[in-house]
């Protein structure tokens, strides 16, 4: 039996081995499959770049998880931290975007970079402190604390709890095991609730207070809208930006000619590394589940209404179909249109506050740490729904 003929090609060992791997014979042999998940639960996996882009910004497959047919609804979050824009199809997304969406336009980010620049810089100058007594992990000086900052100010998080918070996150994303995921998802809960109650009390001018003005003057949230969506931004600002930091140092530093290039020009190659690190190191492993509203048809595979689909992100971003030589990490690319921040209506709200941290953050390194390298193989973390590194140890930081 090869693997793509396994019931279970997201098994922990054998998927956190060799993910590309895994997707390259599923998209070669099976590429719609129906297979066990960890947890036991069935679902559809489809791995070809060109229906992931089709069925991404298809409307006959669904966020709503009232039309799951079959119980699963993904990763179980309690009702006031679940009804956000991950969860949402139609008029309810639209709405929510709508109030959401001024937080992220290109101004009001151009207006975020020197504070993310300074922020970077502080953060580069206790790294090199810290290089002094030998090799740093830049995943918990650098990548993990930058977006942390960040997504702190727009939201006016205390910043003794900024830690605690993205620890929970970051619990939740890599638990192994339902209890302790449950723990800090009721943990993270209680600190959105005590957030906003003392917002209601002494009101900002940052993002939160927005929303709490709109639940409470215009009715346009409902309570648990408003706490799940704090949880969604807060939390996908901080976990996803850090890992496309620590992921992609760790691939420039291992591809030598690259990042020779990247110094070179940093003003003209730097924005084009980040869209080419965006389709090569991902740590999204599949787009978060939908249903289909209606039996649909994808690859000559008919999926049946209701039933579990994911769509193979780190599978699509290395389809040969699309991308001459996927597996090559290449600046220099012609086709960069990846599918990394979504499709459609579902395109991520904070795409350019994404890029700019990316880009500041990688600028900062390379320009401060002429010497950087590694020192010593990162840990990884692989599931099926993340691949990335969860330590990267690095020298030369003189």
């Amino acid at each position: 039996m090869t693997l793509a003929q396994a019931p279970m090609p997201f098994d922990p060992e054998v998927f956190a081995a060799d993910p590309h791997g895994t997707f390259a014979r599923l998209r070669r042999d099976t590429p719609v499959v129906r297979v066990t998940l960890p947890e036991g639960t069935a679902a559809w996996v489809i791995t070809r770049e060109a229906d992931v882009r089709a069925w991404m910004g298809d409307p006959r497959l669904s966020l709503d998880k009232s039309h799951s047919t079959t119980g699963y609804q993904g990763f179980s979050l309690p009702p006031e931290l679940d009804a956000n824009l991950l969860n949402m199809d139609g008029a309810d997304h639209l709405r929510l975007r709508r109030l959401v969406s001024k937080a992220f336009t290109p101004r009001r980010v151009e207006a975020l970079r020197p504070r993310i620049a300074e922020a970077a810089g502080q953060l580069a100058e206790a790294v090199a402190l810290a290089g002094r007594s030998g090799p740093v992990d830049l995943v918990r000086a650098y990548a993990r604390p930058l977006p942390m900052t960040v997504m702190g100010e727009l939201f006016g998080l205390p910043a003794e709890g900024r830690r605690s918070f993205a620890a929970l996150i970051g619990t939740v994303i890599s638990a192994r095991r339902p209890q302790e995921a449950g723990e800090a998802v009721d943990a993270i809960a209680a600190f959105m609730r005590a957030l906003i109650a003392d917002r209601r009390a002494t009101p900002g001018d940052d993002l939160l207070s927005g929303l709490i003005a709109a639940r409470d003057e215009g009715e346009q949230l409902s309570e648990s809208e408003l706490v799940s969506l704090a949880f969604l931004i807060v939390g996908a600002g901080i976990e996803n930006v850090t890992h496309l930091i620590s992921g992609g140092l760790h691939t420039l530093l291992t591809h030598p000619e690259q990042l020779t290039a990247v110094r070179g020009a940093p003003d003209a190659l730097l924005p084009e590394a980040v869209e080419e690190l965006l389709r090569y190191v991902h740590p999204n492993v599949t787009a978060i589940r939908r249903f289909p509203v209606e039996d649909i048809e994808v690859g000559g595979t008919v999926i049946p209404r209701g039933e579990t689909v994911l769509l193979g992100l780190a599978a699509a971003h290395r389809d040969s179909a699309r991308y001459p030589r996927p597996d090559r990490f290449d600046i220099h690319r012609a086709e960069k249109a990846h599918l990394a921040l979504g499709q459609g209506l579902h395109y991520c709200l904070g795409a350019p506050l994404a890029r700019a941290q990316i880009e500041i953050a990688l600028g900062t390194l390379l320009r401060r740490f002429p010497g950087l390298r590694l020192a010593g193989e990162p840990a990884w973390r692989t599931t099926f729904r993340s691949h990335a590194p969860a330590r990267l140890p690095v020298q030369g930081l003189d």
